[in-house]
């Protein structure tokens, strides 16, 4: 019962008993109080604009002063309230104190939030707030934050003691605590501290717990090649068994010991060949095995000989033995240039063009004619593709947009390309013609990515879903949906069971692709996911995103093993070696590092039984371009490292 009808009954009691002097004291009483502050209607206190900006500027001189212990916990509490603040304050209608409010505090998380903070500062009226998809997406999910028990204990005491009932409410709608026992969590510790789940946090949690069989296929060249070194292995020991007896015999029968000592010099030799094989290829050797749940193509025996070839003709790489490196550049290309692949032996170069043209060069026809006494004016022609260079460069016209994407069939013998027009297209660098025209697809396609055995491919879009396709069907098979925004990356397990994708919504996912169900949801990143990368192993994946942050993930536990912060722009390419020792980054800051991978995975492998690791990539060597940002990269089967570029002014 309220309070004015409450002292109505009470007047009505009184004068139904006869109470008339009481009843007159009463009212008396009531018209000589003054209104206080308590008295005021509870609506004009909830609509004050004011108690925004002071509520949070309170807990804001509260977080900074704590201890340091617990500080940089507290501290991560005022990002999700002060945009919540921000767009409550919009949503009320008062747009001069939101733009106030938004500019007053915005220097507190520019060093972390700047590209989000760009996005929200478009926000003019309340109906933004529905047709902006970060803000939709800020204002129907909640924030995970990981914080201990005592600084959750200290920040609740704060809020009750001040009665910031505003703060408190934005606390209690959009923010969920998870809180854990004992010492506060470093910032080294985890990289997923902070993060936008939503509510499905809880099916999150549920999907990480799944079992991902992570291993390489049964039956694979590598495994074929490393059971034919370990016969060949003992076959050289019981050679060494038996040519003491001989040498002995010979001996006692007065023989030359020239020949039997320059054929142990030669099997010396080839045993060291061998060692140096078997430890390129232990990191996959040591992989479990898992059977095919694709149909996968039937190779051709003259290819598995020659990817035989080049697996004992692999260079060893380390952090010692660092890479050569072949870097591509495309000049001229006046900011036209959106994409580029290279084929795996590194003789074909394609690039996607934003006039829906696509570009293959041949490097072998451009070798030849910078070899034929032409000047360097026509070997820059035959770059670009000119009408002396029509040897050199193949120009592909079919989309009706922007090209996005491409990609090289593991054998070179087809081309894949994406584009705005939402269609996937098939070509032929033999014949030169386009044959497939996939359509599937409602926007853009971002990516399109060939699976490591040929014949199936994965693209992302723009309409938040990934889908596998075959070659020889116009349908794609599966479609993977559950990002709250643009999938614009893809990429391939090792063993074809798996793909990953990195979106907008700043997660990456594992989906499986027999069921199409989401396996894995990886959290932790601040910005979109621009690359991806799978370790030949399967087990680590590497995903570099917006901001120049690259982490590494361990697929079975979901866990990040190692954050790492080298770039200052976007990263557009990820790429493990061959033995999985390296990572290669390239990016738009117009540098290509080299990461050491070996490291870390065995500093987490010891810290595996704990909960928090500390461990990170070190760097091996950074390699300046100058001024032109790197676009892809890719090791060859011989741990050549391919890269490609795009300088727009000569």
């Amino acid at each position: 019962m309220e309070e004015e009808e409450l002292q109505k009954a009470v007047l009505t009691y009184l004068r139904k008993k006869g109470f008339t002097k009481t009843e007159l004291a009463l009212q008396e009483e009531q018209q000589n109080r003054l209104p206080s502050h308590s008295d005021l209607p509870l609506s004009r206190l909830e609509n004050s604009p004011g108690r925004y900006k002071n509520g949070y500027s309170k807990l804001r001189s509260w977080a900074h002063c704590s201890l340091d212990l617990y500080k940089h916990e507290l501290l991560r509490v005022l990002y999700p309230v002060y945009i919540h603040c921000f767009m409550d304050l919009v949503a009320e209608g008062h747009m001069q104190d939101a733009r106030e409010f938004f500019q007053n505090f915005r220097e507190d998380h520019e060093l972390m939030h700047l590209r989000d903070l760009q996005k929200l500062e478009g926000i003019l009226s309340p109906s933004h707030l529905e047709e902006m998809e970060l803000a939709r997406s800020l204002r129907q999910n909640k924030v995970r934050i990981k914080i201990c028990e005592y600084s959750y204990d200290l920040l609740l005491q704060y809020l009750q003691k001040t009665q910031s009932f505003s703060i408190l409410g934005i606390v209690n709608e959009r923010i969920n605590f998870e809180v854990s026992p004992g010492q506060p969590i470093s910032i080294s510790d985890d990289a997923e501290v902070v993060a936008l789940v939503g509510s499905s946090h809880d099916l999150a949690k549920h999907i990480n717990q799944k079992e991902v069989r992570w291993g390489l296929l049964e039956d694979s060249v590598e495994e074929r090649l490393e059971k034919g070194n370990s016969d060949s292995e003992k076959a050289e020991d019981e050679n060494k068994e038996i040519e003491p007896e001989e040498n002995k015999k010979r001996s006692a029968g007065g023989g030359k010991q020239t020949a039997p000592s320059k054929k142990s010099k030669k099997d010396k030799l080839v045993a060291a060949t061998g060692k140096n094989v078997r430890s390129e290829t232990s990191t996959v050797a040591v992989a479990p095995r898992v059977k095919p749940e694709l149909t996968l193509p039937v190779m051709p025996m003259e290819v598995e000989k020659m990817i035989i070839n080049d697996l004992r003709n692999r260079v060893q790489l380390s952090s010692m033995a660092l890479p050569s490196v072949c870097f591509y550049t495309f000049i001229n290309s006046h900011n036209g240039l959106n994409c580029s692949a290279i084929s795996q032996d590194g003789s074909f170069v394609v690039g996607g063009f934003s006039d829906s043209s696509l570009k293959v060069w041949d490097m072998s026809k451009i070798g030849q004619s910078a070899t034929l006494g032409e000047d360097q004016s026509t070997f820059n022609e035959h770059l670009v593709g000119t009408e002396e260079g029509k040897s050199s460069c193949t120009v592909f016209h079919g989309h009706s947009g922007p090209i996005y994407s491409a990609t090289f069939s593991p054998l070179g013998d087809f081309l894949l390309s994406s584009s705005s027009d939402s269609t996937i297209r098939l070509w032929s660098p033999k014949l030169n013609a386009n044959l497939v025209c996939y359509k599937g697809h409602n926007y853009p396609v971002w990516d399109v990515q060939f699976s490591p055995f040929g014949h199936y491919f994965a693209s992302s879009s723009h309409d938040r879903t990934a889908r596998i396709w075959s070659m020889d069907r116009i349908q794609p098979l599966r479609i993977m949906a559950g990002h709250l925004s643009d999938v614009d990356c893809v990429q391939w397990h090792a063993n074809c069971n798996y793909i990953a994708t990195g979106s907008s919504d700043k997660t990456v996912r594992l989906w499986d692709v027999q069921t199409g169900e989401c396996a894995r949801i990886f959290i932790g990143h601040r910005s979109t996911i621009l690359s991806l990368a799978m370790s030949p192993d399967g087990r680590f994946m590497a995903s570099g995103d917006e901001d120049g942050a690259i982490m590494i993930w361990d697929l079975s536990s979901s866990r990040c093993i190692s954050p790492l912060m080298g770039h200052n722009s976007c990263v557009w390419s990820l790429a493990f070696s061959r033995e999985g020792s390296l990572l290669a980054s390239g990016s738009a800051d117009c540098t290509l590092k080299l990461w050491d991978v070996t490291s870390s995975v065995k500093g987490q492998k010891i810290e595996e039984s704990k909960t928090s690791t500390t461990n990170r990539l070190r760097l091996l060597r950074a390699l300046p371009t100058k001024s032109t940002p790197v676009y892809t990269l890719q090791f060859s089967r011989r741990n050549l490292l391919l890269a490609a570029g795009a300088l727009s002014k000569c």
